[in-house]
Formats: structure tokens, C-alpha cells, sequence
């Protein structure tokens, strides 16, 4: 296994992980965001441009998902 080919991997797995856990935390959402980043750069390196655009896509879908969520939270009012 290349290096290039260990990236991918890592990336679209910690995709997995922090989707996975997006509902404990806003900050799961934003890694989740940058795995789907890191995944379409490997995308672009390995020569598969839209695997690498879809990604990207993702990445922004999932940075507002991050900022709604975070805006959401802030008007809740405190537990006591």
C-alpha cells in the first residue's frame, strides 16, 4: 500500500467515524466537513476529479451543516 493510497484510506474513514458521531457534538460535523476535504484531495491526486468534486461539495454542505448547528445550539437556553 502506497502512501497516497493510505491517505485515502484514513480520510474516507475518518469520514465514517466522525459522521458517525456528528450528533454528540457540533465539532463532529466540521471534522466530519474536513474529512470529506482531505477525501477529495486524494481524489484529485489519485486522478479521479469527480470522486474529488463530489467531496469538495460535501465539504461545504457539511461546513454549513456545522455553522446551522452551532447557531441552533447558541439560542438554546442554558440547562440548570
Amino acid at each position: 500500500m502506497d502512501s497516497l493510497t493510505l491517505f485515502g484510506l484514513i480520510s474516507v474513514s475518518a469520514m465514517l467515524v466522525f459522521y458517525a458521531l456528528e450528533k454528540r457534538s457540533t465539532w463532529f460535523i466540521l471534522a466530519f466537513g474536513v474529512g470529506c476535504l482531505c477525501a477529495g484531495a486524494y481524489g484529485f491526486l489519485q486522478g479521479a476529479w469527480p470522486f474529488g468534486v463530489v467531496e469538495c461539495i460535501w465539504f461545504f454542505v457539511a461546513l454549513r451543516r456545522w455553522w446551522l448547528a452551532r447557531r441552533a445550539r447558541a439560542s438554546e437556553p442554558p440547562l440548570r
